[in-house]
């Protein structure tokens, strides 16, 4: 606990972030291996019990005060925690405190596993708690502390609805306390932004806040320090200080830790201007006019799992004679292939309605770990105007990057950081190795019953399918709600158009739908109710059960396809059976589906096509091995581009901090 407080007092200047250096390859080892060894000793349970029994312990004093004597008590605490740091002492009278104005103002009172979930958070861990165990409420322990403390505190959500909703939700007990509540939203000014960031606790997303912190590299060009900041202001009406829009990073408590962290890490993010708009529709259009003239296999390879994709030397040639006719573009050795590299990954890599829509003749991305459009962003390097020439889109201008960070440079750079996530064993090595954070699993309140059917995998699309609708039908007939998981939004529409021809009233939640989430989910623990949903439902949701659903066994969950993470799949099935409300959940797969159909050519894959039915028997056995196979492929894969990604930014890193500049 003196690490944070250490941490505050460290973090001066005009825009406090930790300075991170670049580790060797000895050190990274060494790390990774002493965090394996001391992890189960920081994690373990004992090492939280005192902070309960302390909260505890002051439980029966404060229930009896009134208004007044609680708020001198809240004056007391936050000069304690400024004079005396955080100390069991100070922490545990503060989570007192917050427990007992939780009740009263917001009407939620903490559960000791919640208490045990902020002195992680604190601790600078990530707090891995059952789906529905109340991680909205945990954050404000933490929060509340910190803030009191007088180190600002950034709650990080994965989109703008769990932002909005959750700081609304909490408003009141943050006031309770005297703090100040800011929420980041797409739609904010430069203003708002700041005021919002200038609040003693800031809800936001993680997409929003690192483009802010890209923004403000951009206004701050090479370092200079908080003097000349300062002294600019005297002379300046447009003094760099009031262009930013962040003021440091201090704290941060990062909700659904593991897809913020992991998931998403795979990819830079990036701030673009208009660049260079002399490629015109003609240049994109004989691109892809070519690459439909190349064998796959001969002239290209791809890698789905990487999302890459390569021109063998037979193609290059080939190429190169396609090209002799067109204009002195192509003549170019480097540009040619790339222009063909281009098209042919819009062909192969980005398939409509799995990776973007096409909404009022404009191609909009979908966040593939969220299931939300993106309608502000685009591919780079000529990649969206070749998707927008495949789709016979109006061409928009080029950009060109202007500065750009990945998620595990930026969120190193906070003094202090920590997660929360229902998710997170299976990446708590990379975790440490990465971020120095340790995984703390945080036992339920209540014992979870939900019950897990065996996964079944089938030889074809159509197969699943039935299978898939026969069992809704048997589930919609006893009244039990269902919720059906789906990877993309053509799934989840070909779900759709099925339930429809069966004359199943239902729901669809996906990009198409954003707009309605909070009310389709609201209903979707409802007696005979059927939702379908991509990954949108998968994170941050809560679905209550309607009157006489606990009776008939709960929410049932169907997965429809193996997702490329385990742990994506968990928090989908972790909609149902909730603080001990029953529930079950299975999954269906086919060898058809885009992340076994990769893995084809493995050596279970070939198992499973010369044996016989998948769904039951032997073949069950080899079917369920192969998904999982394709699974543990997938994850592979993904960790080698976050590592390959790390090692570039660091690389990046060295170099900018050699000559000065921010990013």
């Amino acid at each position: 606990m003196s690490s944070l407080a250490q941490n505050a007092r460290n973090a001066r200047g005009f825009y406090p972030e930790r300075s991170t250096a670049v580790e060797s390859r000895f050190d990274q080892v060494a790390a990774s291996y002493i965090g394996y060894a001391t992890n189960l000793f920081w994690t373990h349970p004992w090492r939280f019990r005192a902070i309960v029994e302390r909260v505890n312990a002051q439980a029966g004093g404060l229930s009896q005060m009134s208004e007044s004597g609680i708020a001198e008590e809240v004056l007391k605490a936050g000069t304690a925690l400024r004079s005396e740091g955080l100390t069991l002492e100070t922490v545990a009278r503060t989570f007192a405190l917050t427990r007992e104005l939780g009740e009263r103002k917001v009407g939620m009172r903490h559960f000791d596993v919640q208490l045990i979930g902020g002195w992680v958070l604190l601790n600078g861990m990530v707090a891995e708690m059952e789906t529905g165990e109340g991680k909205t409420l945990t954050a404000t322990l933490a929060a509340i502390t910190a803030a009191l403390a007088g180190i600002p505190v950034h709650v990080i959500t994965v989109n703008d609805y769990l932002a909005g909703r959750d700081a609304a939700l909490m408003k009141p007990l943050y006031e309770a306390f005297g703090l100040s509540v800011g929420v980041i939203s797409h739609e904010m000014d430069l203003g708002q932004r700041r005021q919002a960031y200038r609040c003693d606790i800031t809800y936001c997303t993680n997409k929003e806040l690192v483009f802010d912190y890209l923004r403000d590299r951009l206004v701050l060009g090479k370092r200079s320090g908080h003097i000349q900041r300062s002294l600019e202001r005297l002379y300046s009406s447009n003094a760099t200080a009031d262009r930013l829009r962040l003021h440091g990073l201090f704290f941060a408590i990062v909700d659904e830790a593991d897809s913020v962290l992991i998931d998403e890490a795979r990819t830079p993010l990036i701030i673009s201007g208009k660049g260079d708009n002399s490629f015109e529709a003609e240049v994109y259009s004989n691109a892809l006019r070519i690459a439909k003239k190349l064998e796959m296999g001969r002239d290209y390879e791809v890698d789905f799992h990487r999302r890459g994709l390569e021109l063998t030397e037979p193609g290059k040639e080939r190429l190169a004679t396609l090209a002799k006719s067109l204009g002195s573009i192509w003549k170019g050795r480097v540009l040619r292939e790339q222009l063909c590299s281009q098209a042919l990954s819009a062909m192969h890599l980005f398939i409509k309605d799995r990776d973007y829509l096409v909404r009022e003749g404009k191609v909009q991305i979908i966040d593939e770990y969220t299931g939300r459009l993106m309608a502000d962003r685009s591919w780079e390097q000529g990649l969206h105007q070749m998707i927008e020439t495949k789709e016979f889109c109006e061409l928009t201008t080029q950009n060109e990057t202007l500065t750009k960070i990945s998620y595990q440079r930026f969120f190193r750079r906070y003094f202090h950081l920590s997660g929360m996530t229902g998710t997170a064993r299976e990446v708590a090595n990379e975790m440490w190795a990465v971020y120095r954070l340790r995984v703390a699993a945080i036992p339920p309140n209540k014992p979870v019953i939900r019950r897990r059917l065996p996964p079944v995998v089938f030889r074809t699309s159509d197969e699943k399918w039935k299978a898939v609708l026969d069992r809704i039908v048997r589930l919609h007939r006893e009244g039990r709600p269902v919720l059906i998981g789906s990877r993309s939004v053509a799934a989840s529409e070909h779900l759709s158009s099925l339930l429809s021809e069966a004359g199943l009233p239902h729901r669809v939640l996906n990009a198409r739908q954003d707009s309605e989430e909070a009310e389709i989910v609201a209903q979707a623990g409802e007696r005979g109710q059927i939702t379908v949903a991509t990954n949108m439902a998968g994170r941050g949701t809560d679905i209550r059960l309607g009157p006489g659903v606990v009776e008939i066994g709960g929410l049932h969950v169907i997965g429809t396809e193996r997702h490329e993470a385990r742990r994506i799949d968990r928090q989908l099935f972790g909609r149902c059976g909730r603080q001990g409300d029953p529930g079950s959940h299975e999954s269906f797969a086919s060898l058809e589906d885009d992340l076994l159909l990769v893995q084809k050519d493995s050596i279970p894959g070939s198992a499973a096509r010369h044996s016989g039915r998948l769904d039951k028997g032997m073949g069950g056995f080899i079917g369920r091995f192969f998904a999982t196979h394709a699974q543990r492929m997938a994850e592979r894969n993904h960790f080698q581009m976050r590592r390959d990604l790390l090692k570039v930014d660091e690389s990046m890193e060295d170099t900018m901090g050699f000559s000065g500049l921010i990013e």
